[in-house]
């Protein structure tokens, strides 16, 4: 009897919670389109990297907005396109929905607009095999929590 008390006591010290995903599945969050004020997109792009929030995330910048050739078609001289990429689509969440951003920074370039912009996440290709050992392999290194940063409540998107 003392042994099922032991299983007993010793099952409900256990910790109960489950492991969360792993956030290992990169994303690339595509912002496109005409920029209408510049110096307030300045001023929200500097509020971005002030705030840290890509770095607490894993998202960085992987092109600069700007073309530097255009084989076809033509792009207005106020048009952008750039790419945050993310350790997975949680993290990408997390960024567009954490208080910081949702609260502090779009306003920056909201009311009225600084741009007008879409916004799309799109998921990493695995990579070809006839590429392995000749780019970076397409994962992290390092682990980016996303639940630790703090989000805007549900009906204030």
């Amino acid at each position: 009897m003392s042994l099922m008390i032991a299983l007993m006591a010793q099952a409900a010290a256990a910790p109960t919670e489950t492991k969360a995903e792993a956030c290992d599945k990169p994303v690339y969050m595509v912002v496109e389109g005409r920029t209408l004020d510049r110096e307030r997109m300045l001023a929200y792009g500097k509020a971005i990297a002030e705030s840290e929030i890509y770095q607490r995330l894993g998202g960085y910048y992987v092109n600069v907005p700007r073309p530097v050739a255009v084989f076809e078609g033509e792009v207005p001289p106020d048009y952008v396109n750039l790419t945050v990429r993310f350790p997975c689509l949680a993290n990408a969440r997390a960024f567009w929905n954490s208080k910081v951003y949702r609260e502090k920074i779009l306003p920056l370039r909201q009311n009225p607009a600084a741009g007008d912009y879409t916004v799309t996440v799109y998921a990493e290709m695995p990579l070809r095999p006839d590429m392995v050992g000749r780019v970076e392999a397409g994962r992290y290194l390092a682990d980016f929590p996303s639940a630790n940063e703090p989000q805007v409540e549900e009906g204030r998107r």
